[in-house]
């Protein structure tokens, strides 16, 4: 008995401590956030509350994101954030490698892209330290693997439809059959609920998630006239709010109240997804991020651009542990959220991450400028289309922006910035509806639409021929602005004297970080980005459809 009142006492022992171990691992599993990221396609820095931060008279007058403008009331908003490269698959490849596009590989350019599985991506780490992992729609690409920092199709929920991605098209298609606009809403938002639900529905209790939302629609093409028959965007509201690089004329002003009705249908998602985590018990534990991948696609200055129009974007932050209804001025780059999501899950950081985390900021209870070394970001590009100039060659470009300059290093001038202006001075150019429907066919690094088709139509004109010029011609090695006295980077003065010392600090410090960080750009005349698979026709393990598109 004596033994046996042992046996017991030493198993109650190991029981309780079992018990207080699992209690333990329970608890450490309930501090850690769940982190739901909203992403969307082609959406730069055009919401509500953006209009409130900047004053009357911007694009974002006409738009209404309630849900974008929430977040960032219960958390932060960020007034500068910007990508590291204006075009969808580098961008992505510096996002979940925390790292610049550059030092991806393969991974830094858009057509010919294949992911190295030998980079750290912070969504397959948190899935490895205990998260539950999912995603519905795009998170990585085009590219091969598709989506493979995420585990490719593995955490994919989308079975109950993704017709959000063609939000325009499928919801005008619906109100043409019968439904009213807020039936044809509901039925394509239901479908989004339902894939949120369903990956909710899969974790085990008390797991942390990390979900990421990645739908398509903001990102061309769009129903022409669908921002206002489905969202009641009048174009004319647009007037005198376009900035001077956009022709403020009926085509670009419906082209862009189109745009925005495709940035109020993800808003109107991304409250969904709010809505179920509220109705599951789990909105207050976690961590909520939203932004989008560049600025707008078919425009000028705006995808595949440099420029703010192209690199600025949205960033709202809400959770657990940040300090809420701040706007911050700190100059972000969106890599930073890669360390950032490791940090909230406890994940040690690789040490191949370039990104630093923005939990410093997120926690901290001061507006403006919080932390003042983030006073500069580094942007760039080179190869987006294939076939975008002769030679299938890239259009190298590097940027440093500080909160009152931008200076942009374009390494090969003598190429065209937006692709080769193919067939314009023939003597059959393209038709105002080849270049509304296909990119193709000239200028290819921008997407076709009905903003690039009328600039191409008045090419010739006298009062639009300098803004073509500056869309479309070449640009010189070097681009400096004065943001303070040209917030739309419409006056070049690298040239000036008055600029010739801010000109070579930017320089200088542009140049460093480059070298510092490998940028194979500045390495041999940028040789491994000249040549093939970087350069060159895409190689024959990377389909893409405009192979039969040439």
């Amino acid at each position: 008995m004596k033994i046996l009142r042992v046996l017991l006492s030493s198993s109650l022992v190991l029981c309780a401590s079992a018990f207080a171990l699992g209690c333990q691992a329970n608890a450490a599993e309930k501090s850690r956030p769940n982190i739901l990221f909203a992403f969307a396609d082609d959406w730069g820095r055009q919401a509500s509350i953006y209009a409130r931060v900047d004053g009357a008279g911007t694009i974002s007058d006409a738009v209404q994101t309630p849900n974008f403008d929430r977040v960032a009331h219960e958390g932060v908003l960020f007034n500068n954030a910007f990508v590291n490269a204006p075009s969808c698959t580098p961008c992505r490849s510096s996002l979940v490698s925390g790292q610049y596009f550059w030092r991806t590989g393969r991974g830094a350019i858009l057509q010919g892209a294949v992911w190295d599985m030998d980079i750290p991506a912070w969504p397959l780490l948190l899935r490895d330290s205990g998260y539950h992992l999912g995603k519905s729609y795009k998170v990585w690409g085009p590219g091969i693997p598709r989506d493979a920092p995420i585990g490719n199709q593995q955490y994919a929920f989308e079975k109950a439809g993704g017709r959000i991605n063609q939000f325009s098209q499928h919801a005008t298609e619906l109100v043409a059959s019968g439904s009213t606009v807020a039936q044809a809403k509901q039925e394509l938002l239901n479908e989004v609920r339902e894939n949120f639900a369903t990956f909710l529905s899969k974790r085990d209790q008390d797991q942390p998630f990390c979900f990421w939302y990645g739908p398509t629609n903001v990102h061309r093409k769009w129903v022409r006239g669908s921002g206002k028959a489905l969202w009641g965007i009048e174009p004319d509201s647009l007037e005198g709010k376009l900035p001077p690089f956009l022709p403020d004329v009926p085509t670009v002003r419906e082209d862009i109240a189109d745009y925005l009705g495709e940035v109020q249908a993800f808003d109107a998602a991304l409250g969904v997804l709010m809505d179920e985590l509220t109705q599951a018990g789990l909105y207050d534990n976690t961590l909520i991020a939203v932004s989008g991948d560049h600025g707008p696609a078919g425009f000028p200055h705006g995808k595949c651009n440099l420029y703010d129009f192209g690199t600025r974007v949205s960033l709202a932050m809400a959770g657990p542990n940040v300090q809420g209804d701040r706007v911050v001025d700190d100059l972000v780059s969106l890599p930073d959220l890669a360390p950032t999501f490791l940090e909230a899950g406890g994940v040690e950081l690789p040490a191949a991450m370039t990104a630093r985390s923005l939990w410093p900021v997120l926690q901290a209870k001061g507006e403006g400028q919080v932390d003042p070394t983030r006073s500069q970001v580094f942007m760039g590009r080179e190869r987006h289309v294939e076939m975008a100039r002769a030679g299938n060659l890239p259009y190298p470009q590097r940027a440093i922006r500080t909160p009152n300059y931008a200076l942009i290093i374009n390494f090969k001038p003598d190429r065209y910035p937006l692709g080769d202006p193919y067939l314009l001075d023939s003597d059959h150019p393209p038709s105002t509806e080849e270049v509304t429907e296909t990119t193709f066919v000239t200028l290819p690094d921008e997407d076709a639409g009905p903003t690039k088709a009328w600039l191409v139509d008045h090419r010739a004109d006298s009062q639009w021929k300098p803004t073509f010029e500056q869309a479309y011609g070449k640009r010189p090695r070097e681009e400096l602005f004065d943001l303070r006295n040209d917030p739309h980077q419409m006056h070049n003065v690298a040239s000036d004297p008055a600029y010739a010392e801010v000109l070579s600090d930017l320089r200088n410090r542009l140049m460093d970080e480059l070298i510092s960080s490998n940028d194979p750009r500045v390495v041999n005349d940028g040789e491994f980005f000249e040549t093939p698979p970087m350069a060159g026709p895409l190689p024959d393990d990377v389909p893409h459809p405009n192979r039969t598109k040439k």
